[in-house]
C-alpha cells in the first residue's frame, strides 16, 4: 500500500498518495465516488497510477518542450511529494527540484498542490515557481478521471461549437480542427483538446450532474475515453473499465507556460455535485 494523506469531514471524504500527490478517492457527503481509479492500477510507487487525478507535468502526452522527449505526461506523477500541511478540508503536498528530475530536465522548481473539499465539491489547484536563473516552459494537465455509471449514457455539456483537435481521427495532423454542434456523447474511442474551452462544463451521468470549472490560467480541455478496442490493449485496465469513466481535464496545451525566474503561476479545476 502506498503512503497515503485522508480528508474526512461532513464536506466529504478524500485520499490523496504521496505517490504523484495524486488524488485517489473523492466521496462526497452522500457517499458516492465521483472518481474512477482502476481496479487493476499499479500501486508500486515506481509507475503511474491509472485514475483519480494525475498530474501531468511538466510535458503532456509526449509533446516536446526542450530539447528531448520526457517520460510521457512529464515526471510529475511518478515522484514522491512531501506533505506540507493538512487538516479536516484540505491539504498540500510539494515538490521541488531535485537530483532525479534535474537529471532529465535541468530547470529548478517549487511545486505544490493543494486539495480542498467544501460541501459537494473537490478544488483541486497546482503552483510552480521558477527557483532557477533562466525562463522554462512547461505544459500541464489535472488529468481527473470521472466514475461514470455507464459511459452510454453519460454527456458532456458546454463545448458545442468549440474547435477541437481529434488526435482520434486526426493523430499526425494536430492543426486540424473540428467542431460539434451538440453535446458530446460517448461509445467509441475520444481523444479531444479543446483550445480556449468555456470555463464551465456539465457532466450529465445519468441522473448525476457534475459541474466542472477551472481557471482562467488552464484554458483547454482534454476529453478521453479509451474505446472498447483501446481499453482492451491497457494491461492497467479491465476489459470493461472504459465504460466506468471519463477523463475531462483542464489544461494549458495549445501554447505552453513560459515563466521567469522567481515567477509564479498557479492553476485550479473545481468540481460539484449538483444533483
Amino acid at each position: 500500500m502506498l503512503p497515503q494523506i485522508k480528508l474526512q469531514s461532513q464536506t466529504g471524504n478524500a485520499t490523496i498518495t504521496e505517490h504523484g500527490s495524486q488524488v485517489q478517492s473523492w466521496q462526497t457527503a452522500d457517499g458516492q465516488e465521483q472518481l474512477y481509479v482502476s481496479p487493476r492500477a499499479v500501486m508500486d510507487g515506481q509507475a503511474a497510477i491509472r485514475g483519480g487525478v494525475p498530474l501531468c507535468f511538466p510535458q503532456f502526452n509526449m509533446r516536446v518542450l526542450g530539447t528531448k522527449p520526457l517520460p510521457k505526461h512529464g515526471f510529475a506523477r511518478n515522484m514522491p511529494w512531501a506533505l506540507v500541511s493538512q487538516d479536516e478540508q484540505s491539504v498540500r503536498m510539494e515538490l521541488a527540484s531535485n537530483e532525479a528530475t534535474l537529471a532529465i530536465w535541468p530547470h529548478a522548481f517549487r511545486a505544490g498542490l493543494d486539495v480542498r473539499l467544501e460541501q459537494n465539491s473537490l478544488r483541486v489547484s497546482f503552483d510552480v515557481v521558477n527557483s532557477g536563473q533562466e525562463v522554462f516552459s512547461f505544459a500541464l494537465a489535472l488529468h481527473t478521471y470521472f466514475h461514470v455509471n455507464d459511459i452510454h449514457d453519460t454527456s458532456l455539456n458546454g463545448l458545442e461549437g468549440c474547435a477541437y483537435w481529434d488526435a482520434v481521427k486526426d493523430p499526425h495532423q494536430p492543426l486540424a480542427r473540428s467542431k460539434d454542434t451538440a453535446a458530446l456523447r460517448f461509445g467509441t474511442e475520444t481523444d479531444r483538446v479543446y483550445a480556449n474551452a468555456p470555463r464551465e462544463l456539465r457532466l450529465q451521468d445519468g441522473a448525476r450532474v457534475r459541474r466542472i470549472t477551472h481557471s482562467e490560467s488552464l484554458p483547454d480541455t482534454v476529453v478521453w475515453n479509451p474505446g472498447q478496442s483501446l481499453c482492451a490493449q491497457l494491461k492497467d485496465m479491465p476489459a470493461q473499465g472504459w465504460r466506468q469513466m471519463l477523463c475531462v481535464e483542464a489544461a494549458c496545451i495549445e501554447q505552453p507556460v513560459h515563466l521567469s525566474a522567481n515567477q509564479r503561476w498557479q492553476g485550479w479545476q473545481q468540481i460539484e455535485l449538483m444533483a
